[in-house]
């Protein structure tokens, strides 16, 4: 292997012999210099993998030294090294992108801390990851065979997104292989969860989570009536858990997190039932009973999100809010625009609700788009093809705008996401739902043991559209393919985005309190 080639640039370099021996024995090569100028001209001329630099020398000082080697070649580590402590000198230099700071004087393991944390950092990050999942693995194992709450499903799927997010920073395939299967095998056990215990969290006084329905009065409504602050409530369509933990940092640039209650989507997991729910604080069913002028069934033309406004209107009346309030569903970039224009008129109100529907889109257009199906291939792509858009949305400018103005922000979703691996035959009539993940209508035909089959759909919150109708939620990555022109479906499908099922990526889903900085 090359000797690793250090640039070492002081006005007194000779009194450093001694630490530049040390770093010979430990096989670096070390090339040395005592002013900024001649140090240009070695770095241009050749190609060092890392640069110490004094700050204070004579002529071209170490900043001034950095600042050109930085528009030569920024991607080599810099590492300034000074005699002062002085909070300026360190601004500037951390401004400049160095990747350490050193006070003089320096020891040799010091400097050798320093080689390591910025040219092996790859490698030793890889290898103790590595170990430390290996150790976990067993433990998460052990913990799937007793999880036995929602809680418990909570910080279980918590865990397996933590080690996903780690792990796909360190390019080891056979441990994200294994993550996967443990995933996978997270998922089959979570759907017999479901099933034991879903239809008794509808149930008076159930012990059971924050569910859609419940999400908007247990725990908006407690922020409203602080009347602290102003509150943006933010939901952005089909946002999973680890997607928000992937720009949770960007947001923590301008608000700090206050409280983080994940909660769960109602079945199905689709935008039509769950964000519905969480507007009007009411069950499909009672949305049918009581609203029939908004609520749509399935096969039925027409939106199934039109009413959203007039849901939280009649919600906010029902729960005796006199409130100043104002509502936004945001589908594309013009109107995105125009909300971070108009947003600075808006201060005196108590609540903003934002829907932001790019995610929704995103994982559509995988489906129907081939350069989107390159670019999202899978979860770890999908992940960074959303902190992307975040990133440069106009959501985030709102938000930006938001903390200026000094309101608290509460983000959510209504349901996540799976990428679906696998199908299974599904045979139903010509009023039968189309999505991919849950089926409702009569006669369904399926394969018993890839599904939960409710026969009795008021037992669970749902409306049904004749006495015999019935639903069927898809569990673990499995589709639902119609039997007609089946291979095409297959082929078609596989490998997509879908929601309206039972997995931990669709229903245990991110809510979370924020106070500006």
């Amino acid at each position: 292997m090359d000797k690793i080639k250090i640039l070492w640039v002081d006005d007194e370099i000779d009194y450093l012999k001694p630490h530049i021996l040390f770093l010979e024995k430990k096989n670096y090569s070390v090339t040395t210099c005592n002013n900024g100028r001649d140090a240009i001209d070695l770095f241009d001329e050749n190609n060092f993998d890392i640069v110490f630099l004094d700050e204070n020398m004579p002529g071209m000082s170490g900043l001034e030294t950095l600042s050109e080697m930085k528009e030569k070649k920024s991607s080599i580590p810099m590492i300034m090294i000074t005699k002062s402590e002085e909070e300026y000198i360190m601004e500037e230099a951390i401004g400049s992108k160095i990747a350490d700071y050193l006070i003089k004087p320096v020891n040799p393991n010091q400097i050798l801390l320093s080689l390591k944390k910025n040219l092996d950092h790859s490698r030793l990050i890889s290898e103790k990851t590595t170990l430390d999942y290996q150790k976990e693995f067993r433990k998460i194992s052990m913990e799937m065979a007793m999880v036995n709450t929602y809680e418990d499903w909570i910080e279980l799927y918590k865990k397996l997104i933590f080690w996903e997010l780690e792990l796909e920073n360190i390019n080891d395939q056979g441990m994200i292989e294994i993550l996967e299967s443990q995933k996978a095998e997270a998922n089959s056990q979570f759907g017999k969860f479901i099933e034991r215990n879903y239809e008794d969290w509808f149930a008076p006084k159930a012990d059971k989570p924050v569910l859609s329905h419940n999400l908007f009065r247990e725990l908006v409504v407690p922020e409203i009536v602080k009347k602290d602050k102003p509150i943006l409530f933010v939901v952005i369509d089909n946002l999973r858990y680890d997607q928000w933990k992937i720009f949770e940092s960007v947001v923590g640039n301008h608000y700090k997190t206050e409280k983080e209650v994940p909660y769960y989507s109602i079945l199905p997991t689709a935008t039509q039932y769950a964000r519905n729910a969480i507007f009007s604080g009411l069950t499909p069913l009672e949305m049918e009973k009581q609203f029939p002028q908004y609520w749509k069934n399935d096969p039925e033309e027409g939106g199934k999100n039109l009413y959203e406004a007039e849901f939280l209107a009649a919600h906010l009346k029902k729960l005796g809010l006199n409130i100043t309030q104002d509502y936004f569903k945001i589908t594309n970039l013009a109107a995105g625009k125009k909300l971070v224009e108009n947003f600075k008129s808006l201060k005196n109100n108590d609540l903003i609700t934002v829907v932001y529907n790019f995610v929704d889109m995103l994982s559509h257009a995988k489906t129907e788009m081939d350069v989107v199906k390159e670019l999202a291939s899978d979860d770890k792509a999908y992940r960074s093809l959303t902190l992307s858009w975040f990133k440069n949305s106009p959501l985030l400018e709102i938000i930006q705008q938001a903390q200026n103005l000094g309101f608290k922000l509460i983000l959510t979703t209504d349901h996540g996401t799976i990428n679906v691996k696998n199908p299974s035959k599904v045979i139903g009539d010509k009023n039968t739902s189309l999505n991919l993940r849950y089926k409702t209508g009569r006669s369904l035909s399926y394969e018993q043991k890839d599904v939960y089959a409710v026969k009795e759909p008021k037992k669970i919150g749902l409306p049904t559209i004749n006495m015999s109708s019935s639903y069927i939620f898809a569990k673990n990555d499995m589709f639902l393919a119609y039997v007609n022109n089946y291979n095409h479906y297959v082929s078609y499908y596989k490998n997509t985005y879908q929601h309206g099922g039972i997995s931990l990526e669709e229903m245990i889903i991110p809510f979370l309190i924020l106070n500006p900085k």
